[in-house]
């Protein structure tokens, strides 16, 4: 009989959630100790001056601009690279995957995040600037594969009951890793002159043990049928990961999957995005992760201290620390609830509440000075910004691209909705203190009216895909177009496909 959860599926999911802790504190980490480190670029740079100086005893949460352009320009460039390096390496999750193996996968890139963390913790011993920004760039690598691999190995080892639940997983343990940065970083315990380095350094330690794990866990069982043809390995997996059971349901279902990606080919990015027969597919995957970033979310983790400073906090700091464990609550609370209610639901909740949110923090914070109760508004509707937000818009679009494609197409798919996904990040976190200058405190209207969009969209376009098969949701998308595509014409798209040099 099939256990469907056994410790070894527990080991494999909590070893690969590993790097999405990891890429959760390199995400956190930066903003804390942002002034202490501003002050070790200044030195090396030689700009350090007696106004730098008399800021030594200035507060970290006062919100004052380094005098010298060059030390903002290297503060931005070490927040941003961090982006960067994601978009450029998403690209390759496809070729990473499948090169070795979803598990020689992991721990092959892990050599990227504990090089990186090792730059980063004798920053102090070089030239502090440029092995920050090369640690981060390297860890920016490491996150932009770590973010497609983690999803698609769960995926592909999670029991169909469970797909949802375990796809949110790694979602959690970014919100754990961004509370953890934020709880080490505090100024007495890390976040100080001394130990800065040391905080920057530790983005790597997750590395170490995830590689330890990695090697007492099952290659997919889907990667060694679908991708090597090797049956026996995939049967022995398949009863590791779920228990001493009859695993020729599940071996039925992959020898479908196998014989329809035969049929398909493995597509390259390029054939993908000229496709007519999956456009309808990779719209909403794009979408959803369009919506995860542009709803303000970053705005809010990065600026939180700011705005909560505005609304009048005597101790902001602690409270965007309350801000990462709503954050993790309602992760939970999605992971309980995704494959009971669904992707759609959970994510039209999300998006409607946060943009009623969005609108009673603008509210909030245009008329604090009038009112003094408004700031309380504008502190409950972050808090309660943040929760719809890990309740849908926040885990879902990780996993729910890997059930809108099938075996051939997936790898693309998952490695375009990364880049678009790191894409959107880096724009917000380039052009939102920019915008928030122009509009002030009316900023989050912008928001609101993205996510009002947002919502209608997933309401219209969105299908339903928990406990759905690969060909019912492609149906769904046939269905949703009004002319679904000849079969004749369908097979010709995929023999030229088959036939043409893949990229």
């Amino acid at each position: 009989m099939e256990k469907q959860l056994t410790g070894t599926l527990a080991l494999a999911v909590f070893t690969a959630a590993l790097g999405s802790l990891q890429m959760g504190y390199s995400l956190g980490v930066i903003n804390a100790p942002q002034k202490v480190i501003e002050r070790h670029y200044a030195r090396s740079l030689g700009v350090y001056n007696e106004d730098l100086a008399r800021r030594e005893g200035v507060n970290a949460t006062e919100h004052e601009e380094p005098s010298d352009p060059s030390v903002v320009m290297y503060w931005s460039l070490s927040v941003a690279i961090f982006s960067i390096g994601g978009m450029v390496s998403s690209f390759l999750v496809s070729f990473v995957s499948d090169f070795r193996g979803r598990i020689k996968g992991m721990l092959a890139i892990n050599i990227l995040a504990i090089t990186a963390g090792l730059l980063m913790g004798l920053a102090k011993m070089g030239t502090p600037y440029l092995m920050v920004i090369a640690g981060r760039a390297i860890m920016g690598l490491y996150c932009g594969l770590s973010s497609g691999l983690v999803p698609l190995y769960i995926g592909e080892i999670s029991p169909v009951k469970f797909r949802g639940a375990m796809g949110a997983l790694h979602q959690l343990a970014i919100v754990i890793g961004i509370l953890i940065s934020q709880v080490i970083g505090l100024e007495f315990l890390l976040g100080n002159d001394d130990m800065w380095h040391v905080l920057l350094g530790l983005s790597g330690a997750p590395a170490i043990l995830q590689s330890l794990l990695l090697l007492l866990c099952p290659e997919s069982p889907r990667y060694l049928y679908i991708k090597q043809g090797k049956v026996e390995e995939a049967c022995k997996n398949l009863k590791r990961l779920k228990g001493d059971y009859d695993t020729s349901k599940d071996i039925a279902e992959m020898q479908a999957e196998k014989e329809e990606a035969m049929k398909e080919a493995k597509m390259s990015i390029l054939r993908l995005l000229r496709s007519s027969v999956y456009r309808q597919q990779l719209f909403v995957a794009l979408m959803m992760h369009f919506s995860q970033q542009f709803s303000g979310i970053n705005a809010i983790f990065y600026y939180s201290t700011s705005i909560f400073q505005t609304a009048g906090v005597g101790q902001p700091v602690y409270a965007t620390i309350g801000v990462g464990v709503i954050n993790i609550i309602f992760t939970l609370v999605s992971v309980i609830l995704v494959d009971r209610t669904g992707r759609r639901t959970l994510t039209l909740v999300g998006l409607g509440g946060m943009c009623c949110c969005a609108v009673a923090m603008t509210v909030g914070l245009a008329f604090q000075d009038v009112y003094s109760w408004m700031s309380y508004l504008s502190m409950t509707a972050i808090f309660l910004f943040v929760s719809f937000f890990e309740i849908g818009p926040g885990p879902i679009p990780w996993f729910i691209v890997a059930e809108l494609f099938s075996q051939g197409p997936r790898p693309a798919a998952i490695a375009l909705a990364g880049c678009c996904n790191w894409t959107c990040n880096f724009i917000i976190g380039m052009f939102f203190p920019y915008l928030e200058g122009l509009c002030g405190s009316y900023v989050f209207v912008i928001f609101a009216v993205l996510l009002f969009g947002f919502t209608i969209f997933i309401y219209l376009r969105v299908p339903e895909t928990k406990g759905k098969t690969f060909e019912e949701i492609a149906a769904v998308f046939h269905h949703k177009r009004g002319a679904p595509p000849s079969k004749p014409q369908e097979e010709a798209e995929m023999v030229q496909l088959k036939s043409s040099t893949e990229a």
